[in-house]
């Protein structure tokens, strides 16, 4: 938040900013949507809905999840949240008691951490780094002194882009449901990947092993919906009583003129323009990974999904939120320092966005090699 501040005072006193450090698509929401949200508009009550979100959406994520990974998801099995965030407050709240033990990947998305410690619970960090490709590990879970009360795993993850190979996210799975720990996966970068030839760079869900684990999906991030707040989970029917109660409490329902037009997300239409900007992003992630090396910056983080590259950039800085702000200053290139998602490497680590125009992202290159003097 802080980067994106600056940056909107450096597009207001120089109107040249390239913003790289959101974590947005830079598209409006697919063109069936917007035809819907006026439709929805004039002809419906838009008041509140039922808690979970209206049947017809929910039937709707359910067969997508079928159509996607095969297996059967039934409506009651889905929660509507208000995004993804509201998502994981829920299930942190409805899930876990203040002092319960939850373990995150360090790099990682720092919501997580934040929320959780809110709650009161302990966060262990686990130092996810190249050789477990920034991903952790059924090692990792039998190391600890003793099972946790849940696990949060996020595929493709946010900053690092990379994936949980299928037989390894079925692995923590079992290894969950055989402890007592809640698996949390937070799968709202799928449909955003790449080279799906490779096994580790292959999507797939929890709910594919374990039915006694959460899935977290949005419409924020392949369906280009950021702003519109809607989310998901499949969760476990022994959760759902806690989820409802909670969720009545602290928003009654998803916003319902979101809930309305997202019914529209899901179709043929919808998807080929998704898929379009995917190809967008498929080109900006390869201008990246070959610019970069060539302006000194090779240490990057495998991108296998989502729509970012990590990188290294400990030979340039040991202050990467300092270095950042330099960048922006000097460049108009918005990036956003690493100390946000890694609370011990981060201050040599900074994350990319390839969501916008490829136009900006070869811009921001070519401005980044004119300050390295390249």
């Amino acid at each position: 938040m802080d980067v994106w501040k600056a940056a909107a005072e450096r597009a207001r006193t120089h109107g040249d900013v390239l913003i790289l450090a959101a974590g947005q698509p830079s598209t409006p929401a697919p063109r069936p949507v917007l035809r819907a949200i006026k439709t929805a508009v004039e002809s419906e009550l838009l008041g509140y809905t039922e808690t979970f979100g209206i049947l017809a959406l929910r039937e709707l994520i359910a067969e997508h999840h079928r159509e996607k990974y095969g297996y059967r998801v039934d409506p009651d099995d889905v929660v509507v949240t208000t995004g993804s965030s509201g998502a994981f407050s829920l299930i942190f709240l409805a899930a876990f008691d203040p002092g319960d033990t939850v373990v995150v990947a360090r790099p990682g998305y720092p919501a997580y951490r934040n929320s959780l410690t809110a709650l009161g619970c302990r966060v262990v960090e686990l130092d996810c780094g190249p050789q477990t490709r920034f991903q952790p590990t059924v090692g990792m879970l039998e190391a600890l002194p003793q099972p946790p009360a849940g696990v949060v795993v996020a595929s493709p993850a946010n900053p690092t882009g990379t994936m949980i190979a299928p037989a390894e996210l079925a692995a923590l799975a079992r290894w969950c449901a055989q402890h007592g720990t809640l698996l949390i996966s937070d799968e709202i970068y799928h449909g955003i990947t790449y080279d799906n030839s490779r096994t580790d760079s292959t999507t797939s869900s929890a709910w594919e092993t374990s039915r006694e684990s959460v899935v977290i999906g949005s419409l924020s991030k392949y369906f280009s919906m950021t702003g519109w707040r809607l989310g998901w989970m499949l969760v476990p029917s022994e959760l759902r009583p806690a989820l409802q109660r909670l969720a009545s409490n602290l928003t009654v329902c998803p916003p319902a003129v979101s809930q309305h037009a997202a019914l529209h997300a899901f179709g043929a239409e919808a998807a080929a323009e998704l898929d379009g900007h995917v190809r967008r992003y498929a080109v900006n992630r390869q201008l990246l990974l070959e610019g970069l090396p060539t302006l000194g910056i090779t240490d990057l983080a495998p991108a296998d999904g989502a729509f970012y590259v990590y990188a290294d950039i400990g030979h340039l800085t040991d202050d990467s939120r300092a270095w950042c702000a330099d960048v922006l200053e000097h460049t108009g290139v918005a990036l956003a320092p690493g100390v946000d998602f890694d609370t011990v490497d981060g201050h040599h680590t900074v994350r990319i966005s390839f969501a916008g125009a490829t136009s900006d992202i070869e811009a921001a290159l070519s401005r980044l090699g004119h300050h390295f003097g390249i």
